[in-house]
């Protein structure tokens, strides 16, 4: 194999041939990218306030750059550009766990589309990549979360054939006075 057809990083194709959906190609990004990366993940976590989210965006920036730096470096993120502009990413990895599993989990951590290059099957394509390199490492399964009350995003991973396996609940006891009978 010609060192411009891949390169190997800790067993691992990390850079696989561009391919385009429309006039997007989807890649392997380069360290060059990171900056961008991270102003995205705080686009889609503002985004996800709406939601009921519980992530800080922005003073969170740094530690995702360096997340989304190791996530380069392992090959484990994809991106879609339109000309020069990231219009969307993926990252991924395999679920490392303390206790034994009767599966090997792959992880679908952030899947990103800006807002105005959605509905075109950039999502779609960039989440199928994500899944065929977490099988190719060896997964038997993918999980993500998605916020119950982002809709739409439950509506796209329904139609990409994923159900719901766990279900979190989470419950304010800053104030608890109603479920105390205190009204």
């Amino acid at each position: 194999m010609r060192r411009t057809d891949a390169l190997t990083t800790i067993g691992r194709n990390i850079h696989t041939r561009p391919e385009r959906i429309g006039g997007v190609r989807l890649e392997t990004p380069s360290m060059s990218a990171v900056d961008a990366l991270a102003d995205l993940w705080v686009e889609l976590a503002d985004g996800q306030l709406a939601y009921g989210s519980h992530l800080a965006t922005a003073p969170n920036r740094a530690q995702v750059r360096e997340s989304i730096s190791r996530h380069v470096v392992t090959g484990r993120i994809r991106v879609a550009r339109a000309d020069d502009r990231i219009v969307g990413f993926v990252m991924f990895t395999i679920e490392s766990a303390t206790l034994e599993r009767t599966v090997t989990r792959g992880l679908v951590e952030n899947l990103y589309v800006v807002p105005d290059r959605r509905e075109e099957g950039i999502g779609t394509r960039l989440l199928e990549i994500a899944e065929a390199e977490l099988r190719e490492e060896g997964a038997n399964v993918v999980m993500l979360d998605v916020l119950a009350d982002n809709e739409a995003a439950r509506a796209f991973y329904r139609a990409q054939g994923y159900e719901p396996h766990r279900v979190t609940v989470e419950k304010s006891i800053e104030s608890d006075t109603h479920s105390k009978g205190q009204e």
